[in-house]
């Protein structure tokens, strides 16, 4: 099962990259390449959880959103056509003292199938890279989106 880790240093306050976390609205692939909007669906939304489903190129997953504690991000796979088990995204957030926020990001992948599985071993190893690139992205497009100043911050 691939643990695949991300962190990032951006400008933006960890409410900033939530809220365009948590934004479901019409496009949010243009935040997010992996979530094509006529995959989207949203089953339930409350004030801090929501139960969505995305995805992109033949791969969905149904997400429980937790955002009740603003610096730690909770996604867990309920459903999908390839992912189960323990399945998700743990996001946490941690504001430093020079007013940028470092982003931490850890996606676990369990395939319940065959092409979940292989899917899976091609992520934990040669693909990770095509993640964080997206990943890295999410952050430069919310970044432009709020007016914060860009740039390479990535550790």
């Amino acid at each position: 099962m691939p643990r695949i880790h991300f962190h990032h240093i951006t400008r933006l306050t960890p409410e900033q990259y939530v809220a365009g976390l948590t934004d479901f609205g019409p496009d949010r692939s243009k935040l997010f390449s992996n979530s094509a909007d006529e995959y989207l669906k949203v089953h339930q939304r409350s004030r801090t959880q929501a139960d969505v489903t995305e995805g992109s190129r033949g791969i969905w997953e149904r997400l429980h959103y937790d955002w009740s504690d603003p610096n730690h991000v909770v996604l867990t796979t309920t459903d999908s056509n390839i992912w189960g088990g323990a399945s998700g995204h743990i996001y946490t957030f941690t504001r430093q003292l020079d007013g940028t926020t470092d982003i931490d990001v850890v996606v676990i992948r369990e395939g319940k199938n065959l092409k979940g599985r292989l899917l899976g071993l091609v992520l934990g190893t040669i693909a990770g890279s095509l993640l964080e690139r997206a990943f890295t992205e999410s952050v430069e497009a919310m970044e432009v989106r709020n007016g914060v100043a860009t740039g390479s911050y990535a550790a």
